[in-house]
């Protein structure tokens, strides 16, 4: 079990909005979606794209890279690349099968905090 550390304010995201943070050298992507807050690895598991400069539907961030998708609740993989044709084929048996880190998210006043 971590800790818990303040990463942003409450202010600072309006609802379907996403934000990168760097927390003890991790880059967290966080959003909040309905009023509850999200967080995660704000890297994809693909090729490294910048999931915070991705789009977000839902609780689903979409790769701005080659449109992989992850369910920010739990971080399972939605879809595994955009496209079709063998070397999507080889990618995806090669590397589909990971999940998103996902972390713990709380609210403090108008703190947000991730369990680190």
């Amino acid at each position: 079990m971590g800790n818990f550390v303040p990463v942003a304010k409450t202010s600072e995201l309006k609802n379907g909005a996403m934000k990168q943070v760097t927390v003890q050298g991790h880059e967290i992507l966080i959003a909040q979606v309905g009023g509850k807050y999200y967080a995660a690895d704000n890297r994809c598991l693909h090729m490294g794209g910048n999931l915070s400069q991705g789009k977000l539907e839902g609780t689903v961030v979409t790769c701005p890279l080659h449109g992989s998708q992850f369910d920010l609740q739990d971080g399972h993989v939605v879809r595994w690349l955009k496209g079709s044709g063998i070397l999507s084929y080889m990618t995806k048996a090669v590397k589909g099968g990971k999940q998103l880190a996902t972390y713990k998210v709380k609210t403090e006043g108008d703190s947000i905090m991730v369990e680190i």
